[in-house]
């Protein structure tokens, strides 16, 4: 036998201006001592003094006061009756429940969490979170704390991305991917869809979610520094060698052209290798004077 879940829905609460309400609450709680003073020894003046003060401290007790971007949510004796968004002083009559809620952006910074990404490599992830409250009704009534339940939402949808993505590129064999360091506007779109099914039922609506933090576990971090520093030496070789094969190129070329001398295939090999071995090595060229022939 499957429950259906009975959700809330935010309606207008329709309550008078309470600036009135509180000037005849102090005439009447003013009023009453008067009544009483005409005539003490008067019961019915006596009476209608008490009943006219005790009225006025009833209306005085119905007023609120609401800020911009606030709401009151009004209920009688559990049920439901809407929510006052109207700034400024208001009123209900006194025995209607009254539960205050910002309606105000929030912003929320979460913990770090020790995950695995896609790979399986233990890595720290956080994320920034902009939420605010869409709906009153949903998020007093649909659940039992809507700000720990957007918490509790956002670290299983972090949880949830981190499986989905590696943090960074693996070899250049591998398939092109988005990952957690490169993609971060692809991952935050993907984060904040995520988040915007998991909190639409506690009525909060998400503006914007990006990580906030994104490491390495301490475990790990040391070795995959050393394989990004390595990432990195290879990838400067690789633009120097390209860079000294083109410029042995042209050289050759440029001797060719202008016929200053004439080399056979061993010789332009010779030449070819001492050029890289030039252009290519870590410490400065020492120079050494030929003074035979160039073939011995």
């Amino acid at each position: 036998m499957t429950t259906t879940h009975s959700k809330s829905t935010e309606r207008p609460a329709a309550t008078p201006n309470g600036l009135l309400m509180l000037l005849l609450g102090l005439l009447l709680i003013v009023g009453g001592p008067v009544t009483v003073a005409q005539d003490p020894d008067n019961a019915i003046l006596v009476v209608a003094g008490i009943v006219t003060a005790v009225i006025g401290l009833l209306l005085v007790c119905g007023l609120y006061s609401l800020q911009p971007n606030e709401g009151m949510a009004i209920m009688l004796f559990g049920d439901y009756r809407g929510t006052d968004r109207k700034t400024g002083l208001r009123w209900v009559l006194p025995w209607y429940t009254r539960k205050k809620i910002s309606l105000r952006v929030r912003n929320l910074t979460s913990d770090k969490l020790k995950v695995n990404d896609k790979r399986g490599s233990p890595i720290e992830i956080a994320a920034n979170v902009v939420w605010r409250v869409q709906d009153s009704a949903q998020a007093l009534f649909d659940v039992d704390d809507y700000q720990a339940f957007v918490n509790i939402q956002v670290d299983t949808a972090l949880r949830d991305i981190a499986s989905h993505y590696a943090y960074d590129h693996g070899d250049e064999t591998d398939v092109p991917e988005l990952t957690l360091r490169a993609d971060a506007e692809d991952v935050a779109g993907r984060l904040r869809d995520e988040l915007v099914g998991r909190v639409s039922v506690a009525g909060v609506a998400v503006d914007e979610a990006r990580l906030a933090h994104l490491a390495y576990a301490p475990e790990i971090a040391g070795a995959m520094l050393k394989r990004q520093q390595a990432e990195a030496v290879l990838s400067a070789r690789r633009l120097i060698v390209r860079g000294a094969v083109g410029m042995v190129e042209n050289a050759l070329a440029d001797l060719n052209e202008r016929g200053v001398v004439e080399l056979d295939e061993d010789r332009k090999a010779a030449m070819v290798s001492n050029l890289l071995v030039v252009l290519c090595a870590d410490r400065e060229a020492q120079p050494v004077v030929n003074t035979g022939t160039l073939y011995g």
